[in-house]
């Protein structure tokens, strides 16, 4: 077995084993919300990616689980929130936490996850960690603030867009990273390395996800397909399309989606067009430039296994369906 080989059979299981018996010293009112979350399915890219940035900047010890699991715990805390705050039904093709527990028990079910996460990097007993995951779950939640704030904002700037998927979605996959390289001791130079990737995976990944709500079949995403315009969330297709459109025209589909006046035929006619005139594609193209920005970042590591295959991670995200 290779060595890439060998990392992967060794550390998802183990992920998935910490997960697994952190989940179980929670009081048992509260465990079946929580496994309902972590066993959803995901890929583990957060704590994953704090393991290999560790081990590829030299970190050998194995206490690296409580800090690399307790990103995963920050994240599905966020998902039984965000579930709530959009009203979704389905979470990766299931039913949500908050329809199956109910909205009270489900909030306080992520709020348990918050406090794990926190405790268990606490106990490092290094301010630098724990800085690192108070401001990761502040950007986190300023990030769904302010696409709140945006819902059905046609006028959105681009820049405001960037600040809210860096928010909601990059800022906690960038301190995934940084903490890897902070448990690991590595030098300014490298931990800057370290944000850098995180950030362009975190803003790739959410690009990808947004070009995916445009594109990919319900039954492979596990949730309805134009889903952002129905909720009305504006992404970057949505702009792009928007940007292309004659004055009057804009006009008119903006008054319409800004006071939800749209059926749902018209989303779909909507959704349609977006993904004829290859604006969906056009986000994705995006995403390879971001892409590109990491595996510069990542060039800067030194050679390692690990950090060959968090290589072998960023390409086939441009390739993903759900």
């Amino acid at each position: 077995m290779s060595d890439i080989a060998d990392i992967v059979t060794r550390e998802v299981p183990a992920i998935n084993r910490y997960l697994e018996g952190a989940a179980g010293t929670l009081n048992p009112l509260v465990q079946p919300v929580v496994r309902h979350v972590l066993l959803a399915g995901g890929k583990r890219l957060r704590p994953l990616l704090t393991i290999l940035v560790a081990r590829a900047l030299g970190y050998a010890g194995e206490d690296v689980y409580p800090l690399a699991c307790s990103l995963e715990f920050l994240h599905s805390a966020t998902l039984l929130h965000d579930d709530i705050v959009d009203g979704a039904k389905l979470r990766r093709g299931r039913e949500s936490a908050h329809v199956r527990f109910g909205s009270t028990h489900t909030i306080l079910a992520g709020d348990v996850l918050l406090a794990l996460a926190n405790r268990l990097v606490a106990e490092y007993d290094n301010p630098e960690l724990t800085r690192i995951l108070s401001e990761a779950l502040l950007q986190t939640a300023t990030g769904e603030i302010l696409e709140i704030a945006h819902l059905r904002d046609t006028d959105l700037p681009l820049d405001t867009y960037f600040s809210i998927i860096t928010g909601k979605t990059a800022y906690l996959i960038q301190a995934s990273c940084h903490c890897g390289a902070v448990l690991a001791g590595a030098s300014p130079t490298l931990c800057q390395a370290a944000r850098d990737l995180g950030h362009s995976i975190g803003i790739a990944f959410q690009l990808v996800d947004d070009a995916l709500d445009y594109t990919s079949p319900a039954t492979v995403s596990g949730k309805p397909t134009g889903g952002d315009l129905k909720e009305g969330k504006v992404t970057l297709p949505l702009l792009l399309y928007l940007a292309g459109l004659p004055f009057e025209e804009r006009r008119r589909l903006a008054d319409d989606f800004r006071q939800d006046q749209l059926s749902a035929e018209d989303i779909e006619y909507l959704r349609g067009n977006i993904v004829a005139g290859g604006h969906a594609e056009k986000t994705r193209e995006m995403a390879a430039e971001y892409l590109a920005k990491g595996q510069a970042a990542l060039a800067l590591f030194p050679p390692s296994p690990e950090a060959e295959l968090i290589g072998d991670v960023l390409a086939p995200m441009l390739a993903r369906d759900k």
